[in-house]
């Protein structure tokens, strides 16, 4: 063999000994799991099977939802903030950022343990009464309100609930005082107003709708800013409470801190079909709401100005974090 060849040989086997470069494992490689930190019945379960659904045929995995109730849903937040398996996703709402205003030491720092994916949808939120209920506007129960305070009831979904919060807000602006009755859900909240355990509620617009065209339960109002096109009689409580009043109930994907960013890019290319499109977009445009599916920047701004918010709110009201 010529010195040449040899040589040129010689040059050539390391680069042919070499390990080809690793190449990332496919994700996902096992089940997915949406934690949802509410109790059955709510207005968050709905969409987050929806998705669930829609992504385990994209995906080639089952998605799953996983209920996880409790502690104003810092329990669920925990779950996936110590999750490790990189298949651990948190399904939440606008509650999420009232989290610190309510508890001392939840377990966890939104800023520091959560990576924020998207926001998923808003929804208005509305005020109701029974159907038979002598409150007949949001003027006139404020003026019961006010002529004996402390006597009307009203029902949340649970203590820091956004639920809870709406009331708070309305009560701040409005300088009156009701009674809160907590409950388990949006279920069972619903079904206090039927049963005349509670006289008002705030809820998801979505999900009051049927009851209200059933004829069990009365519109009041609305929490968006101006009236909605579909319901051009019910006023919004802007309208009537001084310096505004404008809240939405939003739902949200987040994942643990430690979420590649591979991963997000790829949950949001699978489900950007769903802001236009499908049962989903169909189901939210008829609850008043608009779908998103906007990235991980709307949503982390909406929780760097929501979290000193709510702790204003709470403090004036006189609730310390515990």
């Amino acid at each position: 063999m010529h010195r040449r060849t040899l040589l040129l040989a010689s040059l050539a086997t390391p680069a042919l000994a070499q390990p080809a470069m690793a190449q990332p494992a496919p994700w996902p490689t096992r089940p997915i799991r949406f934690v949802v930190p509410f109790a059955p019945g709510g207005p968050v379960e709905p969409p987050a099977r929806f998705i669930a659904a829609h992504l385990a045929e994209r995906l080639g995995q089952p998605v799953t939802v996983d209920l996880k109730p409790g502690a104003a849903g810092s329990i669920g937040v925990r779950d996936v903030v110590h999750s490790t398996d990189a298949h651990s996703f948190l399904f939440f709402t606008n509650g999420l950022p009232i989290i610190p205003a309510l508890q001392a030491n939840p377990g966890f720092d939104l800023f520091t343990d959560l990576k924020p994916i998207t926001l998923i949808a808003d929804n208005p939120m509305c005020l109701v009464v029974k159907a038979d209920s002598p409150v007949q506007s949001l003027p006139d129960m404020l003026a019961r309100a006010k002529a004996a305070p402390g006597t009307i009831s009203y029902g949340s979904s649970g203590v820091g609930s956004i639920t809870h919060l709406a009331w708070l807000l309305l009560q701040d602006k409005s300088g009156t005082e009701f009674l809160h009755v907590p409950y388990r859900g949006a279920g069972q909240a619903i079904n206090a107003v039927y049963t005349g355990e509670i006289q008002i509620y705030i809820g998801d617009l979505g999900l009051l709708l049927p009851h209200v065209r059933d004829g069990r339960i009365r519109l009041l109002g609305v929490t968006s800013s101006q009236r909605l096109p579909m319901l051009p009689e019910t006023p919004a409580l802007s309208e009537t409470l001084s310096g505004g009043y404008s809240l939405p109930i939003y739902y949200c994907l987040l994942g643990p801190a430690a979420t590649p960013d591979a991963h997000v890019q790829r949950l949001l290319a699978e489900i950007a079909p769903l802001r236009t499109q499908g049962p989903l977009a169909e189901r939210v445009a008829a609850g008043g709401g608009t779908m998103l599916l906007d990235g991980p920047g709307p949503l982390a701004a909406r929780m760097q100005v929501e979290t000193p918010l709510w702790r204003n709110v709470l403090g004036r009201a006189g609730i310390k974090p515990e």
